[in-house]
């Protein structure tokens, strides 16, 4: 039986694999292991402004904070990236008081969910889904053209639900040592409020249940929890993402 605390650990190595697999379809881009901390750097746009992100480890003590934080801000600097999210859960205050004490504000929260795939909540849905090539993807769903652009995307599992020959919801999933990551899930704006994400999100739970995979994470948006929890995905907690203080010398003037 999978635990919360085995869930919560599942879905940030599925999160750190997918970036690596980011970092693959992108010039330049890598991500480091440091001491108690996963640096995912992209130092090109448009990724720069997307995957430039970096998770914690829980509850570190005095000194591996202190560290962890000094090798995020040193492998930025190093790459010439001064605009990034530092990860953390919102259990960790001491981690939060150290980076609001050195400047850094709460800029975003998402919340981690995780499910065991023995309890989907949702039958498997009956619905289309067809390929769609990555540039196509790009612009029909209003993402940066020439994201991710080069490498191979097959690991990436883009899944495009389609009605009335058009293409109106997708997601990328990944799959890691048994977890399935769930990321990007998008519906157009004109065919939003008829349940697309959550059947689309079903297809995904029971592909992945077919393909060996026993749980499933993501990070979701406040307003996409109650579409998650339908499905059967548990609450692991938020993640606040800090940004770090603008230096003068980046600012336009």
């Amino acid at each position: 039986m999978l635990t919360d605390a085995d869930l919560y650990c599942r879905g940030i190595e599925t999160l750190i694999a997918s970036w690596q697999a980011y970092a693959r379809c992108t010039t330049g881009a890598s991500v480091q292991r440091a001491p108690s901390a996963t640096i995912a750097m992209f130092p090109g746009e448009p990724e720069r402004g997307v995957y430039n992100n970096t998770v914690l480890d829980l509850n570190l003590g005095q000194h591996a904070r202190a560290d962890a934080l000094e090798a995020t801000r040193a492998a930025y600097d190093t790459a010439g990236i001064d605009r990034f999210a530092v990860w953390v859960h919102e259990s960790d205050r001491a981690m939060q008081c150290d980076l609001e004490r050195l400047g850094y504000t709460l800029d975003t929260t998402t919340r981690a969910m995780g499910m065991p795939l023995e309890s989907i909540h949702l039958p498997e849905p009956e619905m289309e889904i067809r390929p769609l090539e990555w540039s196509d993807y790009l612009r029909v769903f209003d993402l940066p053209a020439g994201l991710l652009a080069n490498g191979d995307h097959d690991s990436l599992h883009l899944t495009v639900a389609w009605l009335d020959g058009e293409p109106v919801a997708s997601a990328l999933a990944f799959d890691h040592a048994g977890d399935r990551g769930i990321y990007n899930v998008g519906t157009l704006p004109h065919v939003r409020r008829r349940g697309l994400a959550t059947t689309l999100t079903a297809h995904l739970l029971h592909e992945a249940r077919t393909r060996g995979c026993d749980s499933a994470s993501l990070q979701s948006t406040p307003m996409a929890e109650p579409v998650y929890a339908a499905a059967g995905f548990r609450d692991l907690g938020r993640f606040l993402e800090y940004v770090p203080p603008v230096h003068p010398s980046s600012v336009d003037v």
